[in-house]
């Protein structure tokens, strides 16, 4: 059994959620949910570095699984159109790196399986601080303790530059608390993504065949009819061509107008652009951070306001829902929040906002409650921003 942690990946990045027996080989199955991407991933750093510490060096694999309705599959055809075929990109460039991708298409249920099937040593497992994906990684974890106890099941927050349970031990009372945090150990997590270690070549049973215009076409069928958009290719090489290109490239082009024009719903090209790509993890928010700290001379208000947004508005999100169980309710919300909101229901709202469109949803509805309802069915359902 390989170590049980990696050197390469900060031992605080990685949950041991089951240690497994010390005496089993076989592959090492890397479930990727969150994290849509070969390069700079942690999840899959650390699943190929169990793989080659194995003696000797073990197979690597990719497992997907499409959660079934109201959850991933619930979602509208423009968020399924980007999911899909961002997947299908992937898809091709592991099997081109002689990395299998398995798709499940039936959702967390068929993993143990899968897993109990390829005679794999260990799982290793996307974050996500959602409730449907924390339960489902419990359900997964409790029959393979009860059906395959020797196999190690890890898991790796890859999605954040500071481990959500490292960051913060709580919930957060505001975005100040939590920057303290943060900075004090930024610099610890901020570092270069290492060269990934050689696994062995995978000999063993294929991944079945997708036919990802007939999968396509049949989820398509089910999904409501929100347009995808034209703006916003899937897929990696595509997201770094918005954080880097040459002809408009967020850092490279635009980062100079973003620290004035981010929250002027008549800009949109102040934004990054980059939201779609973090959400689907087509690109980690590290190298985002990373490339953006480089060229901090050319614009450093900007630059650190990107930051800002980046890493502690965003991450205070995850530590939000990892921490709150009710995240998705005005139950969750602090009680000055709440008393707040039922005190002022009938104001008039100014036309101006920041954090422009939440509010404006506030002003369009008669009671908070209605208003997040709103708002939480538009990002579950049409939005493709992180």
């Amino acid at each position: 059994m390989p170590p049980a942690i990696p050197s390469l990946v900060h031992p605080s990045r990685v949950r041991i959620l089951h240690p497994g027996g010390s005496h089993i080989h076989g592959p090492v199955v890397y479930w990727m949910l969150r994290d849509q991407r070969l390069a700079d991933n942690w999840a899959l750093l650390h699943a190929a570095e169990l793989a080659a510490a194995s003696t000797p060096a073990a197979p690597l694999a990719i497992a997907f699984t499409l959660f079934p309705r109201p959850f991933l599959l619930g979602a509208h055809l423009r968020q399924l159109g980007f999911l899909l075929r961002g997947l299908r990109r992937l898809a091709a460039d592991a099997h081109a790196r002689g990395l299998p991708f398995f798709l499940l298409e039936g959702g967390p249920a068929e993993l143990p399986s899968l897993v109990r099937r390829l005679g794999a040593s260990a799982l290793v497992a996307d974050f996500s601080p959602l409730r449907p994906v924390r339960e489902a990684l419990d359900a997964v974890v409790q029959e393979l303790l009860r059906d395959a106890a020797n196999m190690a099941v890890h898991q790796v927050d890859a999605h954040n530059v500071v481990p959500v349970w490292t960051a913060s031990g709580k919930l957060e009372y505001s975005a100040k608390t939590f920057r303290s945090k943060v900075n004090k150990v930024i610099n610890e997590y901020l570092v270069e993504y290492p060269e990934v270690p050689q696994w062995a070549p995978w000999c063993m049973e294929q991944p079945k065949s997708v036919d990802w215009d007939a999968l396509i076409n049949s989820i398509f069928s089910e999904a409501e009819n929100v347009p995808e958009i034209n703006w916003c290719e899937p897929g990696e090489s595509s997201a770094m061509e918005v954080l880097l290109g040459s002809k408009d490239g967020f850092l490279t082009k635009r980062i100079k107008n973003y620290d004035t024009g981010r929250n002027d719903p008549t800009k949109p090209h102040a934004l990054s652009c980059l939201s779609p790509y973090l959400h689907f993890g087509h690109i980690s928010a590290q190298r985002c951070a990373l490339e953006a700290k480089k060229r901090r001379h050319l614009s450093p208000k900007s630059v650190d306001t990107f930051l800002e947004e980046l890493i502690i508005r965003r991450e205070l999100a995850d530590n939000f829902c990892y921490y709150q169980p009710q995240y998705d309710s005005l139950a969750g919300a602090w009680e000055w929040a709440r008393k707040t909101l039922t005190d002022h229901t009938g104001d008039k709202r100014e036309h101006i906002y920041t954090m422009y469109w939440a509010k404006k949803i506030l002003e369009w509805t008669s009671q908070p409650e209605e208003a997040l309802s709103i708002a939480i069915y538009l990002n579950d359902k049409v939005n493709l921003e992180e």
